[in-house]
């Protein structure tokens, strides 16, 4: 019996043909498949096949199961090239009716076979969307239009066009092949018949700003020629730009990399000056100035942050001032720059500090815990909260700064600050506002929120945070005075 299907990758026409011979009994080598009309040569040496009727479906009591994965593995191969493609489809539906453990069989030589083809044609897909390279052109009705020239191994076109229609849904473009033709008109995918390589558009603006593009990032470094070739094999070559470069960058290859290994290196750029951990005062042995501080933070193990850090950042500011400001630590542009505030929360702080005419270089700021405590998410670090045993390995630290230092009153930034600051849980929404009479050393500490906090705040609510925390920052800035003499 012999079979023609008109069109050569209509998998529903196979598939009522296949059920019809199927279900009549016809064994595989009693069918003879052809898609001569079609382009793709006749399937058998033999005699010139004659047409017959399209079959009517089968009664329902005739049917057999397939599993749901043989009829995409179908789909992938009718678009295969190989005229043998629909003889091998239908060997395989009739062994799989008459022989039910094929399906748990995977090294059968015909399921290896269609499995082969369905992977050159999905590899051919995927070139097809690597290699198309669009060009301008200016259509009769004054619209622009990107045309482009592929030549595929397989049936792919019709589909393969959904992928460039979502892919350049607000671009009007063609893609022109030998067989095939599609083009895109903004709304819909239409289909014609193959097109001449002649009507290839020439080369537009845009392609020698490709051509430059590409030049510039070649890497000959990094260059394989054997895995380029795998991956963009020479037969695509010739409709592509670039592949005019590809030799002349290629040759040059070995050059350009001796050159990059015989230039001097590039002096490295260093974010704090280097810091002696030897640099420590003894145990038991306070710092004798903030200099001494610094090192000695930085050297500082009794926590596992500062092996991670990238510095300690100690605070800064005049000797003996108003106010000293606490916060909770340092976040990671402070982190990198070892100054205290100047990421996000510190330009907010210094926002306010303006608004209320109070001079940053009139305070000196710093943070209770001296060195950036983070997590890895991808490249970057983000900021979590020091826990309270680091906190209390920090302490020391903070009453050598605030002895060196002398403020005549502390501000507490933030849970963290405060609790550092009185030596006991703080609650600051219940305590924020007032100065408390509470430390040894008679320094009386005023309890507000850390600016982060505000940042976090959903935009509905921060302007009236902010506008009660600026009222907080007024009030310690107003009342030290009278707080010391309380």
């Amino acid at each position: 019996m012999h079979v023609r299907l008109d069109d050569p990758i209509d998998l529903d026409a196979f598939r009522r043909h296949a059920r019809q011979l199927l279900a009549t009994g016809v064994p595989p080598d009693r069918v003879e498949w052809n898609g001569e009309q079609a382009g793709d040569g006749p399937a058998d040496l033999f005699g010139a096949p004659h047409d017959v009727a399209p079959p009517a479906m089968p009664a329902a009591g005739a049917r057999h199961a397939v599993p749901a994965s043989f009829v995409a593995l179908c789909g992938d191969v009718i678009l295969h090239r190989a005229p043998q493609r629909f003889a091998l489809m239908y060997r395989l539906l009739w062994r799989l009716a008459h022989e039910p453990a094929l399906r748990h069989d995977p090294l059968d030589a015909d399921m290896m076979q269609a499995q082969l083809m369905a992977k050159a044609v999905h590899r051919d897909i995927h070139k097809m969307r690597a290699f198309v390279r669009f060009t301008r052109v200016a259509g009769d009705d004054g619209l622009e239009r990107h045309v482009a020239w592929f030549e595929p191994d397989h049936h792919i076109v019709e589909a393969n066009a959904p992928f460039f229609a979502r892919r350049f849904a607000q671009m009007r473009w063609a893609i022109l092949t030998p067989e095939r033709c599609v083009e895109w008109n903004g709304e819909a995918l239409a289909f014609r018949e193959g097109a001449d390589r002649r009507e290839k558009p020439p080369p537009d603006a845009g392609e020698q700003l490709w051509l430059t593009y590409y030049e510039h990032i070649f890497n000959p470094a990094r260059l394989k020629v054997a895995m380029m070739r795998r991956e963009m094999p020479r037969r695509y070559w010739h409709n592509l730009p670039e592949a005019a470069l590809i030799q002349p960058l290629t040759d040059a290859a070995e050059a350009r990399s001796q050159s990059m290994i015989d230039a001097p290196p590039t002096e490295a750029r260093r974010i704090r000056a280097p810091i002696a951990l030897h640099v420590r005062p003894a145990d038991g042995v306070a710092p004798a100035d903030l200099a001494e501080l610094r090192a000695a933070t930085h050297a500082c193990r009794d926590c596992p942050i500062g092996a991670l850090a990238t510095q300690a950042v100690c605070g800064e500011g005049p000797l003996a001032p108003q106010h000293m400001l606490v916060g909770e630590q340092p976040g990671d542009q402070e982190d990198l720059t070892g100054r205290p505030f100047v990421g996000p929360a510190g330009q907010l702080l210094d926002r306010a500090m303006a608004q209320l005419g109070w001079a940053r270089d009139s305070v000196y700021l710093a943070n209770a815990v001296k060195h950036f405590k983070y997590e890895l998410r991808g490249k970057r670090r983000i900021h979590k909260t020091a826990a309270q045993r680091e906190a209390l390995a920090c302490a020391h630290w903070l009453e050598s700064e605030i002895s060196l230092v002398r403020p005549q009153g502390l501000v507490a930034l933030g849970a963290t600050a405060a609790r550092a600051l009185l030596g006991r849980p703080v609650a600051v929404q219940a305590e924020r506002g007032e100065w408390l009479h509470e430390r040894a050393d008679g320094k009386p500490v005023f309890v507000t929120l850390h600016p982060s906090a505000l940042l976090r705040l959903a935009d509905g609510e921060r302007a009236a945070a902010y506008a009660q925390w600026l009222g907080d920052l007024e009030r310690a800035r107003g009342t030290v005075s009278a707080a010391i003499a309380a």
